[in-house]
């Protein structure tokens, strides 16, 4: 099965007389499926198309095998998103994890000579060049525990109860999901398979994000040759599931939307 892109209802409000919405393909952090994003549609304001894109080995796709390498990634993606390219203007939008599926998507899709995204959202992603031991996918479970304590996403009591479900289900698609992230990270400092991209790129940290700060997430600067606006949002890493972050990526789209050159699709 390849990509499973869950389409939603537009957003508040009716489209534009004349054009559909324009579509915001989203992707989760790490270790998540694609509830995080259930909201949008009533949040993200008029003229969108809500899509989440659920990766495999989770939810409906969790027989299937996980992706921990860019080849595979784009293997099951790929496809869907150039479908989507040829369809008209589009927007990619990733949190943490799912800003470097999104960076890669879009690297892939302008490599192909296909129409990139009118915007490319990152949401508590560091650039790919920034060093992030903690994203390895080679931490002990103390260690990842630790880290995801931190974060607070890791129930209380997981480390004195090792045979729990959570450590059963859940660890192993944070783990593969954070080797997933890391091969990304190589893939795009590689000069045949990264670099910087031809679109605007909106930055997005959590004000009380103890992960990514402002500063780390100004580097995206160095991988778009087009404009790049920063914004703070309240919330920790997980502002993704608030209400400021969906309402904030609706206007950006609908301002990417407005500026958009017509090669990118019939606007």
């Amino acid at each position: 099965m390849n990509g499973s892109v869950h389409t939603a209802a537009a957003g508040g409000g009716p489209a534009q007389a004349g054009r559909p919405p324009l579509r915001l393909y989203c992707f989760a952090h790490a270790g998540a499926g694609v509830t995080g994003f259930a909201r949008w549609p009533t949040r993200s304001g008029p003229d969108i198309d809500i899509r989440p894109v659920l990766l495999p080995g989770r939810d409906s796709r969790r027989n299937e095998p996980r992706p921990t390498t860019r080849t595979a990634l784009l293997e099951d993606l790929l496809g869907v998103l150039a479908d989507a390219a040829h369809s008209g203007p589009y927007v990619l939008y990733g949190h943490s994890l799912g800003g470097m599926v999104a960076y890669t998507l879009a690297r892939a899709l302008t490599d192909k000579g296909l129409p990139p995204p009118v915007l490319l959202a990152v949401g508590a992603c560091p650039p790919p060049d920034a060093v992030l031991a903690h994203h390895s996918g080679e931490l002990s479970d103390e260690q990842l525990l630790s880290f995801l304590g931190d974060l607070g996403s890791a129930p209380t009591g997981l480390l004195a109860d090792p045979d729990s479900v959570w450590h059963r289900t859940v660890l192993p698609v944070l783990r593969d999901d954070l080797r997933l992230g890391a091969d990304l990270r190589a893939a795009a400092a590689d000069p045949a398979t990264g670099g910087p991209l031809p679109v605007p790129v909106l930055a997005v940290d959590g004000r009380d994000d103890r992960v990514v700060d402002a500063k780390a997430m100004d580097g995206w600067r160095r991988w778009t040759t087009g404009p790049l606006v920063r914004r703070t949002v309240p919330g920790d890493h997980f502002f993704v599931r608030g209400r400021e972050i969906p309402r904030l990526i609706g206007r950006a789209c609908r301002v990417a939307r407005r500026t958009a050159p017509l090669s990118g699709g019939q606007l």
